[in-house]
């Protein structure tokens, strides 16, 4: 029997997810209701109200617990949050008709929450303005991170939200900004509000209508990719806005704890960040290759469109935003192969962006070379550091295990979807995809189609890699380890 939890701490945080779940569901229903779509209207509020009563219940019950919270708790609290939520958030999609097989509205809405952007619907513009505004809104949300969001919500969360949400965040670490976590929460969904607010008026100017623009923005700041078009940001044929956009997913893929930085003049410690600098650098030379590369081939008529189209996927996926607008699949070997390694590494720890993370892939190239060192140099002492700052051993090691999790992890997810016996770029490409929460892949799943030629079980499975990938694969993968629910094996 496991007892090593402590399941009133758990509860209570499951209150506050449907507190904040009911609470989400506000703006699509306004919007239903302005565009008098009625129906979906009513299928919201029905998954609204039992929210916001599931909620108040478990939370009266369950008051702040004076017991303390383990790091066996936070991993089971984070990993049902976003279990529930999708579970949750899909109801409506199956409630209205939208996609009424309920494995395929889980995964719209995993892909919805995990900011990956793979879809398995086929006409989308056939679909409710208000159920695209739902998908994307949950981009928005899963971007910071739901308990991120809860905590900037409601304060008085009473388990630890610094210990949670630091479970939660990607990247090794969530540094704070405030004393307490709940100030910091608030610190960033300031920033987060701020370039959501930026880039929709921004989008405006460029002739998108109110609605377009929220919805491409919500897909651009949480580095998600879902848009309410097919040909999806091809379908505006403006480089004014594809430029917006890559300038916001550029800036969204950066480590936000950085940004707080600026105001305290400490601008050269911004741009002499490592990570930062690497994740600039990646984006810089693989356009100039790539685009020198198209260009020479004749693939656009004049350089500025070249790269501007280079620049856009690259940034696209490097974030794993995953928006696009022309088919990278059918540019040259090298180029799918450079964007498949930003596929893998990510964008930068605690942005809002997938992935291994730069951070990790840094950290890893330093240590294979300070192997190659002490080969050389047995005796001499390296230690391996990270801006100027000497990074634990003990963060080696799990930057380590997190990358052969990973490797694993992908294989497995591939292995396990090819009994649908689609090719293997196909497979190999979804399972990455999904895992680094990018969206589009390559193949059968590449920038021109989407999910829905997957079977059930597959589906589901790459459902489980998205919400893995963006719980960082550690607080999920923890859940199916034996140790996890038996203390005494540990």
């Amino acid at each position: 029997m496991v007892t090593n939890f402590n399941y009133h701490s758990v509860l209570r945080m499951m209150g506050v997810l449907f507190l904040v779940l009911g609470m989400a569901f506000i703006p699509t229903i306004a919007v239903a209701l302005i565009y008098r779509e009625y129906f979906e209207a009513s299928c919201f509020a029905a998954t609204m109200v039992p929210c916001f009563i599931v909620g108040f219940v478990l939370m009266r019950i369950y008051s702040p617990s004076g017991l303390r919270t383990k790091q066996r708790d936070v991993y089971l609290i984070v990993s049902l949050c976003w279990i529930v939520s999708s579970i949750v958030g899909s109801i409506p999609l199956v409630l209205t008709g939208a996609l009424p097989n309920p494995i395929d509205a889980f995964f719209e809405i995993c892909s919805g929450f995990s900011t990956t952007g793979a879809t398995v619907l086929n006409d989308i513009e056939a679909q409710a303005r208000s159920v695209l505004f739902w998908r994307s809104f949950t981009h928005w949300l899963g971007g910071m991170g739901i308990i991120v969001f809860a905590a900037a919500l409601l304060p008085s969360m009473g388990i630890g939200g610094q210990l949670v949400a630091s479970a939660e965040a990607p990247g090794p670490t969530l540094s704070k900004t405030k004393a307490k976590f709940s100030d910091t929460a608030k610190d960033l969904y300031k920033l987060y509000l701020i370039f959501t607010a930026i880039e929709i008026i921004l989008l405006m100017f460029g002739g998108m209508t109110l609605y377009d623009a929220a919805i491409h923005t919500f897909g651009t700041v949480g580095t998600g990719g879902f848009s309410n078009y097919s040909a999806s940001i091809g379908h505006f044929q403006s480089p004014y806005i594809e430029w917006v956009i890559i300038v916001f997913m550029v800036l969204c893929g950066i480590n936000f704890n950085l940004y707080f930085l600026l105001p305290k003049k400490r601008i050269k410690e911004f741009f002499f960040d490592e990570e930062l600098r690497v994740y600039l650098g990646l984006i810089f030379v693989i356009t100039a290759l790539s685009s020198a590369m198209l260009f020479a081939k004749g693939f656009f008529a004049n350089i500025g469109d070249t790269i501007r189209t280079v620049a856009f996927h690259v940034v696209s996926v490097i974030t794993t935003t995953g928006y696009v607008t022309a088919d990278y699949d059918l540019w040259p070997t090298f180029c799918k192969l450079a964007i498949m390694i930003v596929m893998i590494t990510g964008a930068c720890q605690s942005s809002t962006g997938g992935g291994v993370k730069i951070i990790r892939v840094l950290t890893t190239a330093k240590f294979v070379k300070r192997g190659f060192f002490l080969k050389l140099h047995p005796n001499r002492v390296s230690n391996l550091a990270i801006n100027k700052r000497k990074v634990e051993q003990n963060i080696v090691t799990d930057i380590v295990y997190f990358v052969f999790l990973y490797v694993a992890t992908l294989f497995v997810g591939a292995i396990l979807i090819s009994f649908d016996g689609k090719d293997m770029v196909t497979n190999f490409s979804a399972a990455m995809t999904c895992l680094s929460n990018v969206g589009p892949g390559f193949a059968e799943v590449g920038p021109t189609f989407n999910f829905s030629g997957y079977s059930n079980f597959s589906t589901f499975i790459l459902s489980i890699l998205m919400i893995a990938g963006r719980l960082e694969l550690f607080t999920f993968v923890m859940l199916f380890s034996p140790h996890f629910w038996n203390s005494d094996r540990a």
